[in-house]
């Protein structure tokens, strides 16, 4: 299914409006790096939000940047700051992020890159979760697939409801500031997903690295959405 989907994608990609206002293959926007191979990593105290934010801003201001983009299929460290992920010992860390982040200021309209329902929406409020969320369901062809934006506003879990239509451009969120957000430096979550699962305002986002191949085979790359040279 989801590598028809990327097909399906790709032969639609210049059907496709921006997610967010703003040119993510400009020269001020710069890969980030959240693995273990990045040494500022390393001593980070990633449960402060502040400090976390600093760090953003200090790995933007090395590459003359004002965006960072990047994390799909990334196996990050940053997730050691999220109880949710890490509650249970036994288990494995899931680390591998399923989407993209577009590290931006809070505020920034997030955008519908295609026309849409809204499937579902929810704020995922524990700390380092998403904050919140909206789910979009959209169809090309004959084939439905869904949309997921997270750290967004509250105002928007407030103000639309599952079944509303949204138009391709219209702005339906905003990225949102901590704590509201899930506490995180400000930045959108933006991933693609090819079945829900039943699952209703929250849809994981990050996996065990063991499992790429499954969850990637669920969730297609979302620079096919968003088509930057820098992904």
């Amino acid at each position: 299914m989801a590598s028809f989907l990327a097909e399906l994608l790709e032969r639609h990609q210049h059907a496709f409006g921006p997610v967010l206002p703003v040119d993510l293959s400009a020269p001020d926007v710069a890969r980030l790096d959240f693995t273990a191979a990045n040494p500022l990593l390393e001593d980070a105290d990633l449960r402060d939000t502040a400090a976390f934010s600093d760090l953003v801003a200090r790995l933007l201001a090395a590459q003359q940047a004002d965006i960072g983009v990047g994390g799909y299929l990334e196996n990050r460290v940053i997730y050691r700051r999220s109880p949710t992920l890490f509650a249970d010992d036994s288990a494995p860390a899931r680390s591998l992020h399923l989407g993209v982040d577009v590290w931006l200021r809070a505020g920034t309209p997030v955008l519908a890159p295609l026309d849409a329902v809204v499937h579902s929406l929810a704020d995922n409020a524990n700390f380092g979760d998403y904050g919140p969320t909206i789910i979009l369901q959209h169809q090309l062809e004959d084939t439905v697939f869904y949309t997921l934006y997270g750290h967004l506003t509250r105002r928007e879990t407030t103000l639309l409801r599952p079944g509303m239509t949204v138009a391709q451009g219209d702005t339906f969120a905003e990225v949102g500031p901590p704590p509201e957000n899930g506490d995180w430096p400000p930045h959108l979550h933006f991933q693609i997903i090819a079945d829900m699962q039943g699952r209703q305002g929250d849809f994981p986002g990050v996996a065990a690295p063991a499992e790429r191949d499954q969850w990637a085979a669920l969730c297609p790359d979302p620079n096919l959405v968003l088509q930057s040279q820098w992904l």
